[in-house]
This record gives C-alpha cells, structure tokens and sequence, in this order.
C-alpha cells in the first residue's frame, strides 16, 4: 500500500469540470474533480479560513495528500487546483474547532463534519468513478442507482428546464462509466447563490442579497427573452424543497449585469 503524500504532486488523468457535492445542511457544496480529490480552496474559503495556513498545516500532516489536478472553468480554460482526496478530507474536518470558527460558518462546518464523510463515500464509491476492485455487489448498487436517478430524471421531463435535465443526466451516465462528464460549457447548471459565493461574498452577505438578487436576474430574463425561466427542484438548508429559477452558463452575462449595476461595491 502506498504512503500518503503531503507533498504537490501531479494528478495524471482527464481533464474535466467540477463536480459539486451536495452536504446536507452545508450552503455549498464540496467541489470534486469527479473522481477521488476534493478542490480545498472552495471549502476552506466558504469556512472563512486562511487557505494558505490550512494548506501548510496539510502539508505539514503524515496523514494528508495533498495533489495538483486540474480543471476547465465555464469558460473554457484549464485551471490547476489543489486537491485533497477523501481520507484527507475526513481527517482535516476533525481537525477544526468550531469555536474557532466565525459564527457564521459554523453551521457550515458542523454539517460537514457529521455528513461530508459520508456524502463524499457514497460519491465516489457507489455515485463515482468506478474502483477496479470494485466488487459485484457495489457495481450493482451503482447500475440499480444510476438506472433510478434517470428514470426520475425521464419522468421530470416538461416540468424541469430541458437543459437543466440534459446536464444531469449527462453527469449520471457519467459517473456510472467512472468518466468525467462531457457537458457543453454554455449548458452546465448556475446557482444564483454559487455565483454569489464567487464574488468573494461571505454566506451571511449571500444569504442577505440573494433573494433581492434572484428577482432582479429574473427580470432580466424576463426582459430579454419574454418568458419566464423554467424552474428546477431545490433542497434549502433546512431540507425543504423549493422551486428556484433554473439558469445555466449562457445566462452569466444576465447576472453580471445585474451584479455590475447593483453590487459591484458590496466587493471588498
């Protein structure tokens, strides 16, 4: 059995887009490269941590690996990140104090301390890229979990957004082939919150201007293309479904210009 690395090291392989998992309880998702590292900037910054002092205690810990992989950005360039994969991420949550957490972020944390281990297992074990030792029983939960999540994703047809669906079931089909997904840039799902987080906002200063926000894109949208936006099922913090606006990367400019005329000085 190898060693863990704490040192950079190359992650050889394809290059894909991110691939967000969902924590119960958490605002935002641990970003993934679809296979077996976890990107650490996204999570430490929504944590309101220091990413190079939780970079150099990983680094500094025999328990970490710690890799370079690399990822295309919505618009199309390759990016490097650092990634830590799954044990490593266990082992780094444990780590943290809560009480050394700005109160904002702890809900945050403590979802992803109780959840993140197991949402992050069942990602890449039963949801993921598929392990070569992988035994019948696990290839069989995987094909009986991929078979179900399309027959939901057929039966939502009509009521979802077309492409919100396309993306989806791309990723599913993806996931079941222990590939990344191949999704076309303009089509890939957009969070209003997500694109919020982006601009370096904190998740009380999302939380305070998404709502406002999300009218305003919509008006936007409205506005340019006369219809409504279709709608698309979301699970809020508190486990309830709600029905939000379903945008994708060809709708980035329409937010832009809605945060450029009204939140460009909210930046620090």
């Amino acid at each position: 059995m190898s060693q863990p690395s704490n040192q950079l090291r190359p992650n050889i392989g394809s290059v894909g887009e991110l691939v967000p998992v969902v924590v119960p309880g958490a605002s935002l998702p641990i970003q993934t490269d679809g296979k077996r590292l976890a990107a650490l900037r996204p999570v430490v910054e929504s944590l309101g941590l220091d990413y190079s002092g939780q970079l150099q205690k990983l680094k500094g810990k025999s328990w970490a690996t710690v890799e370079n992989f690399s990822t295309v950005g919505a618009d199309g360039k390759v990016r490097d990140m650092v990634g830590i994969d799954r044990r490593t991420v266990t082992m780094w949550l444990a780590t943290l104090d809560e009480n050394r957490v700005r109160e904002e972020h702890r809900a945050d944390l403590r979802a992803y301390q109780a959840e993140a281990a197991d949402a992050l297992d069942a990602f890449f074990h039963e949801g993921g890229a598929i392990n070569p030792s992988a035994s019948v029983d696990q290839l069989d939960r995987l094909t009986n979990r991929a078979r179900t999540q399309m027959e939901i994703i057929r039966l939502a047809e009509g009521i979802i957004d077309a492409k919100h669906l396309e993306a989806k079931a791309r990723i599913v089909l993806a996931r079941s082939l222990g590939e990344a997904p191949e999704l076309d840039p303009t089509s890939r799902p957009l969070y209003a919150q997500s694109y919020l987080a982006e601009k370096g906002l904190r998740r009380s200063e999302v939380k305070s201007i998404s709502g406002v926000f999300g009218k305003r894109v919509k008006a936007a949208y409205v506005l340019k293309y006369g219809v409504d936006p279709k709608k698309y099922p979301l699970e809020a913090e508190n486990g309830r479904i709600v029905d939000a606006n379903a945008y994708t990367e060809a709708d980035r400019p329409l937010m832009d210009e809605v945060w450029d005329r009204y939140y460009a000085g909210v930046q620090a």
